[in-house]
């Protein structure tokens, strides 16, 4: 089968979602809290299991053990969750060696804090950082990993409109390398500026799949004319 994943999940919080995300496209979920969009990445990262359905990378059944699932798949869930012992040059080191970083690691590592703004604040502990330089330190640790597909969960929170910006040119720059992106987020600005397609949620259903352009418009459009 073409492309990186292709979903087809029937289940209490989500029903008849049926999408593919191909090597170098952005495909965008947007939807209200409740929708359906982190049950979506969690089950594409095979964080869950879908009571029916099928997730399926490369032809093969996503599922935990599955062979080079982490190695294809990098992804920044929504759980925040960071070792308190652990400066941030030494999390992202942990993750980058976790995933095969070798000999590369200390340039690995230096080109993330200094592409998120974290060299300043590379001996520092989680406790002390900010909630935006926390975010930063979550972005960071996906990019130093290997991928194939990269999974976000709404990336641009606690972000600065600077820093949104640098990681709409981030994610542009993965899909010309060829990386496909799924990326669950409330900002149909980000969204419009990354996404080749755009789904839509509502109550784990699809409401709209489509174009990028044509479904945004059409989701003004709606909403210019609801009451």
């Amino acid at each position: 089968m073409a492309g990186l994943q292709r979903l087809h999940l029937g289940a209490a919080a989500l029903a008849g979602v049926d999408v593919r995300v191909s090597a170098g496209e952005c495909v965008a979920v947007l939807g209200a809290n409740g929708s359906g969009k982190s049950t979506l990445l969690r089950l594409v990262t095979g964080r869950d299991v879908p009571s029916s359905g099928e997730v399926r990378l490369h032809g093969d059944l996503v599922r935990p053990a599955l062979p080079g699932l982490r190695a294809a798949v990098a992804s920044a869930g929504d759980d925040g969750a960071s070792y308190p012992d652990l400066t941030v040059r030494e999390h992202l080191e942990l993750v980058a060696a976790a995933h095969g970083a070798g000999a590369q690691m200390a340039s690995v590592v230096q080109a993330a804090l200094r592409e998120w703004e974290l060299a300043d604040s590379a001996d520092a502990f989680p406790a002390t950082l900010s909630s935006g330089q926390l975010q930063k330190l979550f972005l960071a640790a996906v990019f130093v990993r290997p991928r194939e597909l990269l999974v976000l969960d709404e990336p641009e929170q606690r972000l600065d409109l600077r820093m949104r910006g640098r990681l709409a040119s981030r994610l542009r720059q993965e899909t010309s390398d060829g990386v496909g992106v799924l990326l669950a987020t409330h900002s149909r600005d980000l969204a419009g500026q990354v996404a080749d397609r755009v789904l839509v949620l509502a109550q784990g259903r699809v409401t709209h799949l489509g174009a990028a352009g044509s479904v945004l418009a059409d989701l003004a459009r709606e909403e210019a004319d609801s009451p």
